[in-house]
C-alpha cells in the first residue's frame, strides 16, 4: 500500500527549502526542454555533477499519466472513515507476516528502538502498511521523469523542483544508481516510501556499507524510518495514540489522522494487543 497523497507530500514542502531549492527556481510551464535546461543549471549549482545531470535528464519527457493522476488525486482518506480504511489495511495476513518479521529481525529492531527511541512495533507497522515489508509495490516509475513532470507543472512547482534536485543528489551520493531510482506517482522511493528530500535528510546507513539504500537494505529502511520520527521530536517511552504528543510527531510521516490511527492500530495488533 502506498500513500501517494497530498497529505503525504505536504510535509516535504519545508524540506526542499533546506536541502534542494535553487537560488532562483526554473520557470514552470512553457517549453519543457527549456525548463529541463534551467533545472540542469540549478542542479549543478546544488553540487550535482554534469555526468549525473546528463545521465538523468538527457531526453527526459513529460509523463502525462503522472500529471493526470496528480490532478485527480484528492486523498484516499477523505471518503472513508477510520474503521472503513483500517478494515482493509489491518488484516490478519499482514499482521502474521509482520509478527514473523519481528522475530526474524529482533536484534536489529531492538538496536533501532534503543538508539532512536521509536517502538519496534510502530516501525514494523509503517513498513507493513507502506509496502507490505518490501514485498509489495514500491512503484515502478522512473523517479526523475515523475518529478520533472510534476516540477514543470505549475501547481506545486517549487516543491517538486526541490524533490527533483534531491533525487539527483541521491544518485550523486552513490546511494542508488539511476536504474534503481524508481518509485510511485509522487516520486516516493523504497520500502517505506520516502520522498527524495526525506531520503537525503533522514536516511541512515545502518548496515555500514557506505550507502543509504532504502530499496534493498532492511537495516537502512528501518533505521531511517525511526530516524525520521526521532528528528521530528519523538518522545521515547511515551504513548503515541491519538491525542498524544507523539501522535502529532507522526504528522511528519503522514498528515492524515486516519492513516496515523491506522499506524497505531497496526502496531497494537503486531504487539498482540
Amino acid at each position: 500500500m502506498m500513500t501517494t497523497t497530498i497529505a503525504r507530500i505536504l510535509p516535504a514542502f519545508a524540506l526542499f527549502l533546506a536541502f534542494a531549492a535553487p537560488a532562483s527556481a526554473a520557470k514552470c510551464g512553457g517549453d519543457f526542454n527549456t525548463f529541463v535546461a534551467a533545472m540542469s543549471r540549478d542542479a549543478a549549482a546544488a553540487g550535482v555533477s554534469q555526468q549525473v545531470i546528463s545521465e538523468a535528464l538527457s531526453g527526459v519527457s513529460i509523463d502525462q499519466n503522472v500529471l493526470a493522476f496528480d490532478r485527480r488525486q484528492r486523498g484516499m482518506f477523505h471518503a472513508k472513515s477510520f474503521e472503513e480504511y483500517a478494515r482493509t489495511r489491518v488484516i490478519a495476513p499482514r499482521i502474521k507476516r509482520a509478527q514473523q518479521l519481528m522475530q526474524r529481525h529482533a536484534q536489529l529492531l531492538s538496536r533501532i528502538e534503543r538508539q532512536f527511541g521509536v517502538p519496534a512495533t510502530l516501525v514494523m507497522a509503517i513498513w507493513t502498511l507502506e509496502t507490505d515489508n518490501g514485498g509489495g509495490d514500491m512503484g515502478k516509475m522512473p523517479v526523475v521523469r515523475t518529478l520533472a513532470s510534476l516540477a514543470w507543472d505549475c501547481r506545486r512547482t517549487e516543491l517538486f523542483q526541490g524533490e527533483l534536485i534531491a533525487a539527483l543528489q541521491i544518485v550523486q551520493r552513490g546511494d542508488l544508481p539511476l536504474r534503481d531510482l524508481v518509485g510511485a506517482f509522487a516520486g516516493e522511493i523504497g520500502q517505506t516510501q520516502f520522498l527524495p528530500s526525506s531520503y537525503i535528510k533522514y536516511g541512515v546507513d545502518y548496515d555500514g556499507n557506505g550507502h543509504v539504500d532504502l530499496r534493498h537494505s532492511v537495516p537502512d529502511v528501518l533505521a531511517s524510518t525511526a530516524n525520521l520520527l526521532k528528528v521530528n521530536g519523538w518522545r521515547p517511552g511515551q504513548p503515541y495514540g491519538e491525542g498524544t504528543e507523539n501522535f502529532q510527531v507522526m504528522r511528519e510521516w503522514n498528515r492524515s489522522e486516519i492513516y496515523r490511527k491506522t499506524m497505531v492500530l497496526m502496531a497494537q495488533k503486531i504487539a498482540g494487543q
